[in-house]
């Protein structure tokens, strides 16, 4: 019995170990950027997790506009104000979309996205984004194959609003948690969304 009980711990030790791993982990930074020809105080945020994913699966999903709606569900609804999503996305274009949180909730006016740098090689995304609140919202993503049919995954966020920008950027902190968290729910179904 003694021995089973040490066996059982030990189990729970290893399951909360990968728990972990698969938690994303955030952390927020002060950093100086510039604004308009001014130096301005700005945040950078950066929520990283493991992925039970292939490499390859995870990157053909995530140049999509139909992943982006799936890890926002529940937090936040997108709708295009340019016609119907592509089917990927296209450097050197900007997207426009309006914003609603849980959504129902108007939130930052209309929101743009343009689409700076895909690296196929090194599986990186890189954009530029703002609205009215976000003055700055300069995104990268980067994924990185970790073996065993899992990769490390980052959301970096640099983030700007003014007076605001404290505010935007907890709120950035919950949104790029659960986006991290929903990539669980498409790991374990093994859905594809750049078919």
């Amino acid at each position: 019995m003694k021995n089973f009980l040490v066996f059982l711990g030990i189990l729970g030790m290893i399951n909360n170990v990968n728990a972990q791993k698969l938690k994303p982990i955030a952390t927020v930074e002060s950093v100086i950027i510039e604004y308009n020809g001014s130096k301005v105080k700005a945040k950078k945020l950066t929520v990283h997790s493991e992925i039970p994913m292939g490499v390859n699966s995870a990157w053909d999903n995530v140049k999509t506009p139909a992943l982006l709606q799936f890890v926002a569900k529940g937090m936040i609804k997108f709708k295009s104000v340019d016609g119907p999503f592509p089917k990927q996305w296209e450097v050197g274009k900007t997207y426009g979309f309006k914003m609603r949180v849980l959504g129902f909730i108007p939130f930052g006016g209309v929101h743009y996205l343009s689409i700076d740098k895909i690296d196929d090689t090194n599986f990186k995304i890189s954009t530029k984004e703002w609205d009215k609140g976000a003055k700055v919202w300069n995104h990268n993503i980067t994924m990185r194959d970790l073996g065993d049919g899992k990769i490390y995954y980052e959301d970096s966020i640099t983030i700007y609003g003014g007076m605001m920008t404290e505010f935007i950027t907890s709120f950035a902190k919950k949104f790029y948690q659960h986006r991290q968290k929903r990539w669980q729910i498409v790991a374990e179904k093994n859905l594809k969304f750049g078919d």
